[in-house]
């Protein structure tokens, strides 16, 4: 579901009650366009939910989403090209700047963290400069640097009204079947100056986590259990299949299991909720 800007201190209360270190935050504009502008604006909406939260509390790490799906008209992670063969994709290169200027944009703000999700190449690269340029060189990158191109997206984007309008994003997302290219994206991003790494979806790419982890063992890397994922449980659970606090838990040590060193989940609070009554 979506949150407005002035919910956010009570669920930060919340967050932070639970010992929770950390928040990612995606946003969805009043008006998208072709190019996704309103990502790159000084009063964007994450921009303003960083902004609140800092000024209710410094003891959350603030993660900040970087792509353009939400706020493209078109719901593609970069600007689009017609080619002359009259196929359409996305300009990989011409994206690659304005993912720069959004990031300065979250870091002016506030943001703790810049996570790059497009999958565009050289990407990582991109940000670093424009963030080291602009004076914010303590802000750390988590790339998105193994991302799949997969079905498990599908309550996510429901919510975040940013599927693609027309195609798919194979074309820059990795193919489920291809686990050899994860090390290579993700040396790619070391390389480029990547503070952390990310594998998404979760549990259906353990094997990925686990080698992602071993190539890089000095790399914090995290692990992404999706909307799908948390949306399958949940959904089993309320039919009665299934216990859903110990699913659960058996899905989280999973990742864990397999060396994630963090995991960004939509059952943060739920679990963070019996941990902490144990």
């Amino acid at each position: 579901y979506q949150m407005s800007v002035d919910q956010l201190h009570a669920e930060i209360d919340s967050v932070l009650a639970l010992s929770i270190p950390a928040v990612m935050l995606f946003g969805i504009p009043d008006n998208k366009d072709a190019c996704g502008s309103s990502a790159m604006h000084a009063d964007g909406v994450v921009q303003q939910a960083i902004r609140a939260i800092k000024s209710h509390t410094q003891d959350l790490l603030v993660i900040a989403d970087l792509c353009f799906c939400e706020y493209t008209d078109h719901g593609h992670c970069g600007v689009i090209r017609e080619n002359a063969d009259g196929s359409v994709d996305v300009d990989n290169d011409a994206t690659l700047a304005l993912l720069g200027q959004q990031a300065v944009s979250l870091a002016a703000a506030g943001a703790d963290v810049i996570a790059p999700s497009g999958m565009m190449d050289g990407m990582v690269r991109e940000v670093r400069q424009a963030l080291d340029d602009a004076g914010h060189e303590s802000v750390a990158i988590l790339s998105y640097a193994v991302k799949y191109a997969s079905h498990f997206y599908g309550p996510f984007r429901e919510a975040a009204e940013g599927a693609p309008r027309f195609g798919d994003r194979r074309t820059y997302q990795m193919d489920p079947a291809n686990g050899r290219r994860a090390s290579r994206e993700a040396q790619l991003d070391v390389d480029e100056g990547a503070d952390m790494l990310m594998i998404k979806p979760a549990m259906s790419y353990l094997d990925v986590v686990s080698n992602i982890k071993r190539a890089f063992p000095s790399v914090p890397v995290a692990a992404y259990q999706v909307s799908g994922e948390y949306a399958m449980i949940k959904a089993a659970a309320e039919k009665g299949w299934l216990d859903e606090q110990q699913v659960m838990f058996e899905s989280l040590i999973s990742i864990k299991r397999a060396g994630a060193d963090f995991i960004i989940t939509y059952f943060a609070k739920d679990v963070a909720t019996l941990l902490l009554s144990t």
